[in-house]
């Protein structure tokens, strides 16, 4: 994609409106979760149109009777008559299937929060884009699996385009009216996650219930073992690429432990603008629900006197090699990035459930790219189908390979 046809995050002032109709897709995991509460401190600035959830279906019935959504929709077709008794009583229409999930996600809203995890979040954040109003992405996929072709449709659309995840958060207040050929880097932070100081031995033998345990974050079990391999940076790099104005040399990643410093974004006059706040995921869901403006959050306010001091180290890429595979992909190019993040997936589910080590998930992750370039798989995509056949074949390799790294 050329510098020039990428979609800038930064628009007009978003029109205000009395109550702000609001979708949320994921409503039951930590994004979903974080938004919601939001809107329960806020009731008189939301009105909930519709809420999707994969199969947490008390939680999804509770927070719609809770909202008084319009629509609550359960992705697994069997739990649609729980789901109905549950609301009974109730004016929230109920529907379930992936369909209806998609479905969701075409009901007008002046904002869509696209938060389901995994490949299973690219339709319907897709249908979420053709609406052309607002949609806050917390779903990674869409830009690491899909970047070029999504964003394509993004401007088609003429969607507004805000990220959810803290560092683009971050990123995108720092180059709030920055013309493109004045910024010099943009660089994402890194806690380092759990094993930030373990040697490389120590690694090997790491189990999931180390690997869930994040030192500075809440959030679901997938993003929170990307954390510890770091490979969500990887993901993030490829997409801030995608997101603002930049070179794919032009981002780094940086470690910071206390994550407490987002994103810094470097300047041609000498200038570093960072964006700092406790680690809250609320922080950046708020900014994307209520931008250019700002809405007040239930949030822990930073204290730099308490906190005492920041610091910062360089990504070891030896102990963690994750952290050069999205560069690795962007250099590749085509659905590179898509395979990579099905390899991804399937490594790290494989490692929750004890069938490969800690260290495997990234080699299983770089054996995939390497075989998937060998079939010719790594190649141009035009339309979401064609991501959706390749992360379906490279999703099969990698369960093949599997076993080379028990």
């Amino acid at each position: 994609m050329s510098q020039g046809s990428k979609v800038s995050v930064m628009r007009a002032p978003h029109d205000a409106k009395a109550r702000k109709r609001l979708t949320i897709l994921g409503a039951t995991g930590s994004i979903g979760r974080s938004t919601l509460d939001l809107v329960a401190h806020r009731p008189e600035a939301f009105e909930i149109v519709a809420l999707t959830a994969q199969s947490s279906v008390a939680e999804l019935a509770k927070a719609a009777r809770q909202t008084n959504a319009r629509l609550a929709v359960i992705g697994d077709k069997e739990l649609f008559g729980e789901l109905k008794a549950l609301l009974a009583g109730t004016a929230t229409r109920v529907a379930a299937g992936p369909d209806a999930v998609v479905a969701a996600a075409a009901e007008p809203a002046d904002c869509v929060l696209a938060a389901i995890v995994g490949a299973a979040g690219l339709e319907p954040t897709f249908e979420a884009v053709r609406q052309g109003t607002r949609l806050a992405l917390a779903n990674k996929e869409c830009l690491v699996s899909a970047g070029d072709v999504f964003m394509s449709a993004v401007a088609q659309a003429g969607t507004e385009l805000l990220p959810v995840d803290s560092e683009h958060s971050a990123a995108l207040q720092g180059l709030a009216g920055a013309e493109p050929e004045s910024i010099e880097t943009i660089v994402l932070t890194a806690s380092g996650g759990p094993f930030r100081t373990w040697s490389a031995e120590r690694l090997s033998r790491a189990t999931p219930e180390e690997a869930l345990r994040h030192p500075n974050w809440s959030m679901g079990a997938k993003i929170t073992i990307d954390s510890a391999t770091l490979m969500n940076k990887s993901l993030e790099l490829i997409e801030a690429y995608h997101l603002f104005p930049v070179r794919a040399d032009q981002l780094g990643i940086i470690v910071h432990p206390q994550s407490i410093v987002h994103c810094l974004v470097s300047y041609t006059d000498g200038s570093v603008l960072a964006q700092l706040s406790v680690p809250d995921m609320r922080t950046p869901i708020a900014l994307a629900l209520s931008w250019p403006r700002r809405m007040s959050t239930p949030t822990r306010r930073l204290d730099l006197v308490a906190l005492g001091s920041l610091s910062f180290e360089a990504p070891d890429e030896t102990r963690f090699p994750a952290l050069r595979l999205g560069r690795e992909a962007l250099r590749a190019g085509g659905t590179a990035p898509a395979v990579l993040n099905a390899a991804n997936e399937i490594a790290v589910e494989a490692f929750l459930k004890r069938g490969i080590g800690f260290c495997a998930i990234a080699e299983v992750a770089a054996g995939c790219l390497d075989a998937a370039g060998a079939r010719g798989l790594i190649r141009t995509a035009a339309r979401l189908s064609d991501i959706l056949a390749v992360d379906a074949e490279a999703r099969r390799l990698a369960q093949s390979l599997l076993s080379r790294y028990v």
